[in-house]
């Protein structure tokens, strides 16, 4: 397996990508190779200070990076020597099998759809996000790839993420619930109510219907479907609100003296480490032909690390093949 990291993507680039990277080869075999993209003589500067003389570890050097203020259409035109523009260019000729990046989001998702063909079926790439709650994962679909989508699109990242579900969460029979503002059928926008539609018709899925926001974290499904914008505003509100809750409980204990802090510190520390966005590794951009991994703008090495394993993961379960397949099927059933 060749897996490409985008070693200038994010806020703590190149320092904490390339820490991440040397973490991450515990989850590789010892044929597997990690490919560095980046700037030649920053990268190898960090490795250096790392000591990092891995074999399977080399750099592949560019000359540009797209920045987050970017705009991804502009990015990619004015730069095709960047580091997500090569990256790619590489899976789109099969000589990586995954790539992993932290950096401009929309530059990333655009780049893949551009260079790198859609499985087959697949008219539309989504991001799918593994969104924990006390109930176990969901997983939400799509959460920024793709902000005004076609029903037909919603009913792709149906399939998709129910694949996703099976295969890596391990969900025998995930449930599939399509967000808008009410449980009836007629509530909704018309994309939400023609989406709706094919799903009902559509017997491989586990389709419950209509949920709302607060199903989410109830444990009432496990596939969240929603449009990039919605599903987008949803991951933002949720981390800005873990975040937010987490200072207060802090906050609050502190304010009952050290004894209070020592008490409950490890339950806090447990909870923390099963909504910090940093154990699990990054998003899959679900449909392209090849193991595309988002990370978070604010990856640190940790991050990096688990990109690294989820990605390892996602490739040897086949999920682009499993999808490809279910995909098949319900074009047969549908003729």
């Amino acid at each position: 397996m060749r897996i490409a990291v985008d070693a200038m993507g994010g806020d703590h680039a190149p320092r904490e990508i390339v820490r991440g990277a040397a973490e991450g080869l515990r989850f590789l075999a010892d044929d597997d190779q990690l490919v560095l993209f980046g700037l030649k003589e920053r990268v190898e500067a960090e490795c250096r200070e790392l000591e990092l003389t891995d074999p399977r570890i080399s750099v592949h050097p560019c000359t540009q990076v797209i920045e987050m203020t970017e705009s991804p259409v502009e990015a990619l035109r004015q730069k095709r020597d960047s580091t997500i523009v090569r990256m790619a260019s590489a899976a789109g000729k099969g000589e990586i099998d995954a790539l992993i990046s932290a950096g401009n989001t929309g530059a990333l998702a655009a780049a893949c759809q551009l260079r790198i063909r859609t499985i087959k079926g697949v008219s539309r790439p989504g991001i799918a996000v593994v969104m924990p709650t006390f109930h176990g994962p969901v997983l939400i679909c799509d959460v920024g790839a793709n902000v005004a989508p076609k029903p037909h699109h919603l009913h792709e990242y149906a399939h998709m993420a129910s694949c996703y579900a099976r295969t890596v969460l391990g969900v025998a029979e995930p449930r599939v619930g399509l967000a808008s503002i009410g449980e009836e059928e007629m509530k909704g926008n018309p994309l939400v109510r023609e989406a709706g539609n094919l799903m009902k018709r559509d017997r491989a899925l586990r389709f419950l219907g209509n949920v709302e926001g607060r199903d989410l974290f109830a444990g009432n499904c496990d596939v969240f479907i929603c449009d990039g914008f919605v599903g987008n505003v949803i991951l933002k509100l949720t981390e800005g609100l873990a975040e937010g809750l987490f200072k207060t409980i802090a906050h609050e204990f502190e304010q009952e003296g050290a004894e209070m802090v020592r008490q409950f510190q490890p339950i806090v520390d447990r909870i923390w480490k099963r909504h910090d966005f940093a154990e699990y590794g990054g998003a899959p951009l679900l449909g392209v032909n090849s193991v595309a991994i988002i990370c978070h703008g604010r990856s640190d090495h940790r991050a990096i690390s688990n990109g690294i394993r989820v990605a390892a993961e996602q490739y040897h379960a086949n999920l682009n093949g499993i999808i490809a397949n279910e995909l098949a099927q319900r074009c047969e059933d549908a003729a």
